[in-house]
């Protein structure tokens, strides 16, 4: 039978029952993907006509219901149908490992978030953006984003401590360098595009800053000098960090520009008030050809990316990672 690849506009002969993933590696269409277990996210694609079998459960774009995503590795070919691909010229195929890491350091960032730096027995490839799962034992486990790039010899991770959260109030109250943890990965599709030539939008509300980091040096690693505005959300002065880094990061990138906004307590001498989607709406006019990287808060990641449509930015070329909360 007959599957339409877009945007490619090519048809490829499957079996009926054919793997999703399978079938477009055999017919050397270019797809990103990583763990082939449905865990990572990095085969996601779309079904624009026809019906297939998803053996992961159909994900709904919560900005337009209409639009069905799989999994491709998750997914079978049952009858004819029209399947859509991300950017075929941003391919990344980072075979899913699991890896030995001995904990370096944990460091205080600021009141609730630490930095945990881990050296791997071996190293894990990874595209700047992306997150491993972290386990310190077998009842304290967590996906947690990479601040930094593969080639590092260590692996940086920021971690909020969550009141009563179990995972965090272990990284908190009980880990230590020498300790032992198990990285897997890498997971996650809000990676670089090191293609785009355009503008980028980057939005990062308290440890979202860690995979912006990374996105960020990875764009410097790679030569990349687009305009890039980074907004930077915290509820309080207090609550900001990584500001060393982020000077760091103006020194190296002539068009990167930073924006703190803090929602209240701050002086208004050094810390803008309200919150990241407000300046970003006094700040900005229409964003078409933009592309935009946000993470952070379910809630603050919805907004931008409600934000980031209304003023132009291809669903296609807005990139999210929402940071949910695990008390227990």
């Amino acid at each position: 039978m007959d599957v339409l690849i877009q945007p490619l506009q090519k048809i490829i002969q499957v079996e009926p029952g054919a793997n999703l993933l399978d079938a477009l590696r055999q017919a050397q269409v270019p797809m990103s993907y990583s763990c082939m277990a449905g865990r990572c996210g990095t085969c996601r694609c779309r079904v624009v006509d026809g019906d297939v079998l998803d053996s992961g459960g159909a994900q709904q774009n919560p900005l337009d219901g209409r639009d069905a995503y799989v999994l491709a590795c998750q997914t079978f070919l049952t009858e004819p149908c029209t399947i859509e691909i991300p950017e075929p010229d941003e391919v990344v195929v980072h075979p899913a490992r699991i890896v030995k890491a001995t904990v370096q350091a944990v460091e205080t960032l600021t009141h609730d978030i630490k930095r945990v730096v881990l050296k791997p027995a071996k190293p894990i490839e990874f595209s700047p953006g992306q997150y491993a799962q972290l386990q310190f034992t077998p009842e304290h486990v967590r996906p947690y984003s990479m601040a930094g790039l593969a080639n590092d010899e260590t692996l940086e991770f920021h971690v909020r401590v969550v009141p009563g959260g179990r995972v965090s109030g272990y990284i908190a109250n009980a880990l230590n360098p020498g300790d032992a943890v198990r990285v897997s990965g890498p997971l996650g599709t809000a990676y670089l595009r090191r293609r785009h030539e355009g503008p980028v939008l980057c939005v990062a509300g308290g440890t979202g800053l860690a995979p912006i980091l990374s996105i960020l040096r990875g764009a410097i690693a790679n030569g990349l000098s687009n305009p890039t505005h980074l907004y930077v959300g915290a509820r309080s002065p207090r609550d900001v960090y990584g500001l060393d880094w982020l000077e760091e990061i103006e020194r190296r990138h002539r068009a990167f520009k930073l924006h703190v906004v803090v929602t209240a307590g701050g002086d208004p001498r050094e810390h803008r008030a309200g919150l990241v989607t407000e300046a970003i709406e006094q700040d900005m006019g229409r964003l078409d050809g933009w592309r935009a990287y946000l993470c952070g808060s379910p809630p603050m990641v919805e907004a931008a990316t409600v934000l980031a449509r209304r003023k132009g930015i291809d669903a296609a070329r807005i990139h999210a990672d929402a940071f949910y909360t695990q008390p227990t």
